[in-house]
């Protein structure tokens, strides 16, 4: 199973004002040991194909999908979102990737009111949902998922279910973005599997985790607290995670994702190596 990394651990979320350049940044992913890549924040990477593609096939890398992040809880960005897919997938495509996730913007939300809509915004979230996935699965072949997240309209289980019941979307399932509200992320996959198309893989740490559940830290400030920690670290068993998905033949992407505590004594290369020899670890 080909595991992949993404610009996220890197501390890239935007197209530009970052830390590394592409060329950077595809370079230590390749030096961490990975073999596949995310598309990033649609932008960091060039959106010349034949450019982009010199530059993985050089680095011996492949492109497994994109994740694109959007206010979904904001029904009048609809045509903005049409417009960035139609631009986007045809990119994906060409790179020979057969994914695309879908993910709502956190911080849209005021603090306090992470993922609060009324039933007129889950309307519309839900709207675009379906377009979305009749533009990128019926025009261009792509398979599109969408990615329940920390602090935006999808993320308890309640949530993700009313989503699936009332769309036709699989789901970029995040075993760090599902434990971040204690709720089981095993159990959530066996219940769902049929509809998990991609995975990311995270980790949680404990004891941030119980300081936002017992209100003493914000959502906001448990990622610079460490709540998303290495994967040898936390308290998902990622171990039992793989053996589902080798047990279930899951043939989609799996994508080790890092975020970088503002106290972290190891850079993004050192985490990824690190991330990625423990998956090596625990396949044997």
């Amino acid at each position: 199973m080909l595991i992949a990394n993404a610009p996220c651990s890197w501390g890239i979320t935007y197209p530009t004002g970052n830390a590394y350049t592409w060329q950077h940044y595809l370079d230590e992913v390749a030096a961490a040991g990975y073999r596949g890549t995310e598309l990033g924040p649609f932008g960091f990477l060039p959106k010349d194909p034949a450019l982009l593609k010199d530059a993985l096939a050089k680095r011996d890398l492949a492109m497994v999908g994109a994740t694109h992040v959007h206010t979904f809880g904001d029904a009048a960005s609809a045509p903005l979102l049409m417009q960035t897919l139609r631009e986007l997938a045809p990119l994906l495509v060409s790179l020979e990737a057969k994914h695309l996730v879908i993910m709502d913007e956190s911080n849209w939300y005021p603090e306090g009111q992470e993922g609060a809509l009324d039933e007129a915004g889950w309307a519309g979230l839900t709207q675009m949902v379906r377009d979305a996935q009749a533009l990128v699965e019926g025009d261009h072949g792509l398979k599109l998922s969408f990615h329940p997240h920390i602090g935006t309209a999808v993320e308890r289980e309640a949530q993700i279910d009313r989503l699936l019941a009332e769309t036709a979307i699989d789901l970029c399932f995040d075993t760090g973005h599902h434990a971040f509200w204690d709720q089981d992320p095993l159990a959530y996959m066996e219940r769902t599997f049929p509809r998990i198309a991609y995975m990311h893989l995270k980790n949680v740490d404990g004891a941030v985790r119980r300081r936002v559940l017992d209100g003493q830290l914000s959502v906001a400030a448990s990622y610079g607290a460490g709540v998303m920690c290495p994967l040898p670290d936390g308290v998902v068993d990622i171990q039992a995670v793989m053996r589902l998905l080798e047990a279930r033949g899951f043939a989609g992407p799996v994508v080790v994702e890092q975020d970088v505590a503002a106290n972290a004594v190891e850079s993004p290369l050192q985490l990824a190596t690190r991330n990625l020899s423990y998956m090596n670890a625990i396949a044997k």
